[in-house]
């Protein structure tokens, strides 16, 4: 079975940056989707950032178009969420998760992936 886990998540203040890092149990990332959603209480997941299984390109929600940068290292099963110039509205539990079914037009939506780790808690407030 694999396992996702999830880090780096915390308190911040607005306008901070904040990096949160997500390992998968298997030998090589390649050929697996990633992404994060991220999910408030009383709300749906919202979609975040993906990479796709051959990740030559990434994808943004349009609420962190420009703020957030997603990343992936296939050989350390890792992959990472670079957070800038962050937002109260952008407090929420951060969820790290993988798939290697996942095609490009599904990419945003979190049905398509298998593989979910516990989540991340980050908020943002002064």
């Amino acid at each position: 079975q694999v396992q996702v886990a999830e880090s780096g998540g915390g308190l911040v203040q607005p306008g901070d940056s904040l990096r949160v890092s997500c390992e998968v149990s298997v030998r090589s990332l390649s050929g697996y989707a990633v992404a994060w959603f991220r999910q408030t209480p009383g709300k749906e997941r919202e979609f975040v950032a993906a990479m796709s299984r051959t990740g030559g390109y990434a994808y943004y929600g349009d609420p962190v178009k420009g703020r957030f940068t997603i990343s992936r290292d296939n050989g350390k099963s890792t992959v990472y969420l670079q957070m800038n110039t962050l937002k109260p509205e952008d407090t929420a539990v951060y969820y790290c998760t993988a798939g290697n079914r996942v095609i490009t037009s599904s990419l945003r939506t979190h049905t398509a992936y298998d593989y979910w780790g516990q989540g991340t808690q980050v908020t943002v407030s002064a």
